[in-house]
């Protein structure tokens, strides 16, 4: 599995029916599945991003897909963040020059 962390703005649209948030995650974390996409966390924040989603996927087909079908909605625009494990990184370092 690879994991990602989504980072995600509201749209003028998401941020006038901000309300309904909670509503449209629980409908991502259903639309996820159809994916193959686990969805770790969601968190809402303050600052630059309004939510923060931790996400575990197959590979980065089905995650494009996904925030692509998100995107599609209107309510949000996101930006995706590959993220390794210590493990992972672990690897990745020994095989630096």
């Amino acid at each position: 599995m690879v994991t990602y962390v989504v980072l995600a703005k509201f749209t003028d649209q998401g941020a006038k029916t901000a309300k309904d948030s909670p509503k449209r995650a629980e409908a991502f974390k259903q639309m996820a599945k159809t994916f193959g996409v686990t969805v770790k966390e969601i968190f809402w924040t303050q600052g630059r991003y309004d939510i923060v989603t931790v996400v575990e996927a197959p590979d980065e087909l089905s995650a494009t897909a996904l925030n692509l079908s998100l995107s599609a909605l209107g309510n949000i625009r996101t930006e995706s963040l590959r993220a390794f494990s210590s493990a992972e990184m672990m690897n990745i370092v020994a095989k630096m020059l």
